[in-house]
């Protein structure tokens, strides 16, 4: 959990200024919902991503 709450700072957070915090909100689903559990690859469950595992061990709905 720690290296995803040091990505969300260094890629997302910090290099943007929010006007509101549904800007925020916004920027934050859109980074963790749409591309760290759909498309970033993890090497502990064998460089696929999160939504790819669950689809192959029968968990998405």
């Amino acid at each position: 959990m720690e290296s995803v709450f040091s990505s969300l700072k260094t890629e997302r957070i910090r290099p943007r200024v929010y006007r509101t915090r549904d800007d925020a909100r916004g920027n934050l689903f859109d980074c963790i919902e749409r591309f760290y559990h759909a498309v970033r690859r993890h090497s502990t469950i064998g460089y696929i991503s999160p939504a790819e595992f669950e689809k192959k061990v029968g968990l998405a709905y």
